[in-house]
């Protein structure tokens, strides 16, 4: 049974995102030439996960702290800028400066502000704080249908009888009310949303080099999740085949690698994949495999999870890669949409229009125009509203 899809996803003064707001559908494609911002819309989704869990901050400092992360141009275009009769150069400023994340699915809608605090001595001043957050029902903000508020230190949340009852009163700039507020007496709505957000799932690390961790045998757990980096590819592998799809991991496999038979080994404890082609006479484990084969197969053990994410997102999936194998990971994310709401980053053509080709696909081609992110398909822009500081 689908979990509710996200509609809307909203991005404002992230890097080159001055203002993004994309409809979105099952199955989504991102795509574009290097540096249109594919990557920073990524990671304004990944962010706004983090949200939910408590980690936004410290992910903006891993980027080099909010400042860094802001939309560098200025607050709006003239005409003049646009048409290229006037240099772009800043205009008086209408608005603060912030970092704004949301989204609305079929339930619920969320929204966050994030600015610079107020000028002070100490030297924690540049951290970031969330000004402003609001959770709704319906697909826009509007001051009938929302039902938490947060303004700076203070959270609001509508009552059994429909009032407004304040539940904090001293939350701190670094903390959301996602985390803070969610109580499933006074605030279930926020408790369901942050759940939902949290089991988001995002993969855009699998590492396959000489090194990485997944060429070693590991420790043997249930795994019905594959982690972010890969590690514990036979672990998810044998996952599902105990309490998953089965056939469909075999299918997927041999689609891919024609007549090969996967394996999972165990002994003291520890797991290890292998695989098994034809005209060999022993299977091959990890250690020997290619990148690119053993990428596929975390790809596999990612998208054929025994426990579907509402919401699975994959940056450049096709990485590492043999042109053979698009066709087979195209057919493996269709598959994958069917049981999750899908966003796909990709730079490769041949994925973007294997995907198109079924119908099934919304697709978003990212571009640049002077230092902004535009979207070249005349999607229907969505309506959607950001909370009030």
């Amino acid at each position: 049974m689908f979990q509710p899809m996200i509609l809307t996803i909203a991005v404002s003064g992230y890097r080159s995102l001055r203002d993004v707001i994309l409809p979105l559908g099952r199955l989504n494609i991102v795509t574009g030439a290097n540096g249109a911002g594919k990557s920073s819309l990524y990671r304004a989704i990944r962010l706004l996960s983090e949200v939910a869990q408590g980690e936004a901050i410290a992910s903006l400092a891993r980027e080099g702290g909010l400042g860094s992360t802001l939309w560098a141009g200025p607050e709006k275009f003239s005409a003049g800028m646009k048409s290229g009769e006037q240099p772009v150069q800043g205009t008086v400023r209408t608005g603060p400066v912030s970092l704004r994340l949301g989204f609305a699915d079929e339930d619920y809608g969320y929204a966050v502000d994030l600015g610079l605090p107020s000028p002070s001595k100490s030297m924690f001043a540049r951290d970031p704080e969330i000004k402003a957050e609001a959770v709704w029902a319906g697909e826009a903000l509007s001051r009938r249908n929302g039902f938490a508020r947060r303004r700076g230190p203070h959270v609001g949340v509508l009552d059994q009888s429909g009032k407004s009852a304040t539940v904090l009163t001293s939350l701190s700039p670094s903390d959301s009310m996602m985390t803070h507020a969610a109580d499933p007496r006074n605030a279930l709505e926020l408790l369901v949303l942050r759940d939902r957000m949290r089991s988001w799932r995002f993969y855009d690390h699998l590492r396959s080099d000489l090194d990485a961790p997944v060429r070693r045998p590991q420790v043997g757990t249930r795994t019905p999740i594959l982690s972010s980096d890969g590690r514990d590819l036979a672990a998810a592998l044998q996952t599902i085949i105990e309490i998953g799809d089965a056939e469909g991991l075999s299918a997927a496999i041999d689609d891919a690698f024609p007549g090969s038979i996967l394996e999972v080994r165990e002994r003291d404890g520890y797991l290890e994949a292998m695989v098994r082609q034809q005209g060999l006479l022993r299977p091959l484990s990890v250690a020997e495999l290619s990148d690119g084969t053993l990428r596929y197969l975390m790809l596999v053990a990612a998208l054929l999870s025994p426990r579907p994410p509402p919401l699975l997102v994959l940056n450049e999936p096709e990485t590492s890669l043999h042109p053979a194998l698009i066709e087979p990971l195209g057919r493996l994310l269709l598959r994958s949409a069917s049981r999750s709401q899908v966003i796909v980053v990709t730079h490769s053509q041949a994925l973007a229009e294997a995907l198109a080709e079924t119908g099934e696909a919304v697709t978003f081609t990212l571009a640049k125009e002077l230092g902004e992110t535009i979207v070249l398909e005349d999607h229907v822009r969505p309506a959607w509203a950001w909370p009030e500081r």
